[in-house]
């Protein structure tokens, strides 16, 4: 920026700075109108982001009332869930039954007899877990499809070693040690509930492959981990009657036994157990209140954004805006849509949804319980109903509107695009006005800098002059 040399020295005290200051100011008035602009543009492109997220919860909410899990959904209750726990899938038909549990699935559990010495070895050979199924009379085991673990033991491991080798195998059971006054004991527990999930623990000593042989159940060497096992816990299958019918379960939880709704055993019962299962209607509401509410939050800004109070003579911020308005046009024309694919319903109105003065949906609660009472699949088809054209339900007419809106080549993505081009352009615009301001004050600044070296040689030749006058006079006086 250029500067002036000596203000207002040669031109007797006229305040030069401040007269180019002025001058400049001038120059920039037309940047007060940009800078405004700007911030009109840049106010409206917020404006816009707020709308489109708006417009992104619509979608969202209109996507639950097309989803077919939206409609189906089913509340169940237990009349005392301490005892029985229960829940249901989607589009399970309405039922009621009675659930009496008699018995709890169990893992098999043993413990081997106590051994001593404390902490000593057990003896070479191989151990070899097997599950299967357990008979009770006559005791006998049934070894399941899967192979058989063999795990090698050696003379110097102890207890505990046989333990560890026995959890790292992954033999389907878990291994523990209990020490007590008579020595320690190998404890075990099966991974799994249900009597199918039973095991059988046996020992093969000295290169005998025949776990059933004298040597290897004689009470000595590593044979002691089987001579005098004692079974603390059967497996065992939960057992319970359903209005009287005898089912089990290889765990407590009882998946399909009765179709679409699963129920678990937490207690052997006292008494009947009582099973509900009905239409989610809450969900159904709170899915169709979820709509009205972001339907309502975009027409209302929308509303005053677009709207001109006579009374204060202020103008919404995109009042005159067409696109803002094409925009509240084809949300409203969605939700005044009539459709051909809802039954008996044809409209919002014919199930108590309705516009109000100023755009907003008003929910009439009696009259859309009533449809959904009485026409529940009839509701279901009025907004997510699929057959094309005129045939689409509401929510699926304004799925398609919004996805349309949002998409990468869409409303607001065209309108983003807009706005920021004419940020651009009036960044530039700004930017040639500095440029020719900063231009103007160059050359004025070197006008007045001229000026004021002429002026100071002026007035330096006129005291010199005065002083040659005054210095004649006296000289001829």
């Amino acid at each position: 920026m250029a500067t002036i040399s000596s203000p207002g020295v040669g031109t007797n005290g006229l305040d030069v700075k401040n007269i180019i200051s002025q001058l400049v100011a001038l120059e920039k008035k037309p940047l007060d109108a940009l800078k405004l602009q700007a911030a009109t543009v840049s106010t409206k492109i917020s404006a816009y982001g707020q709308i489109k997220s708006l417009v992104s919860t619509l979608q969202d909410a209109a996507s639950k009332l097309t989803s077919v899990t939206g409609w189906n959904g089913v509340t169940t209750t237990s009349s005392d869930s301490k005892f029985v726990s229960t829940s249901a899938i989607g589009g399970t038909l309405p039922t009621s039954f009675s659930v009496e549990v008699q018995g709890l699935a169990k893992a098999q559990a043993t413990a081997s007899a106590a051994l001593l010495p404390v902490g000593g070895a057990l003896g070479a050979g191989t151990l070899r877990l097997e599950l299967g199924k357990w008979s009770v009379a006559p005791a006998s085991f049934t070894p399941s499809s899967g192979q058989p673990v063999d795990i090698t033991i050696l003379a110097s491991d102890k207890l505990s070693d046989v333990a560890s080798k026995i959890n790292g195998a992954n033999a389907g059971v878990t291994a523990s040690i209990l020490t007590d006054a008579s020595g320690e004991r190998l404890l075990l527990r099966g991974k799994n509930t249900g009597e199918e999930a039973g095991f059988r623990l046996s020992v093969m000593e000295g290169g005998d492959t025949d776990p059933q042989s004298a040597g290897n159940t004689d009470a000595t060497g590593l044979s002691r981990l089987v001579a005098g096992t004692t079974v603390s816990q059967a497996a065992a299958n939960a057992k319970a009657t359903v209005n009287g019918i005898a089912v089990t379960s290889a765990t407590n939880t009882f998946a399909s036994t009765v179709s679409g709704v699963t129920f678990k055993a937490e207690q052997i019962t006292t008494a009947p157990i009582e099973i509900t299962v009905a239409k989610d209607e809450a969900a159904i509401r709170a899915n169709i209140d979820g709509f009205v509410k972001a339907y309502n939050a975009i027409n209302e800004i929308l509303q005053d954004a677009t709207k001109y109070d006579a009374k204060t003579q202020s103008a919404g911020l995109l009042q005159g805006d067409s696109t803002a308005v094409a925009l509240q046009n084809s949300l409203r024309n969605a939700v005044q849509s009539i459709t051909t694919g809802g039954g008996v319903f044809s409209r919002l109105a014919d199930v108590g949804i309705t516009q109000q003065l100023g755009g907003n949906l008003a929910v009439d609660s009696a009259k859309l319980s009533k449809a959904l009472t009485e026409s529940p699949e009839d509701v279901k088809n009025l907004f997510r109903n699929t057959g094309g054209g005129k045939a689409d339900g509401i929510a699926v007419q304004l799925k398609a509107l919004t996805t349309n809106l949002l998409s990468s080549d869409g409303f607001f993505k065209s309108k983003d695009d807009t706005l920021q081009l004419n940020l651009k352009r009036n960044a530039q615009d700004q930017n040639r006005v500095n440029d020719k301001v900063d231009a103007f004050e160059k050359r004025i600044t070197q006008r007045y800098n001229a000026l004021d070296k002429q002026m100071a040689s002026l007035n330096g030749l006129n005291a010199y002059i005065a002083q040659q006058v005054t210095a004649w006079n006296k000289s001829n006086g």
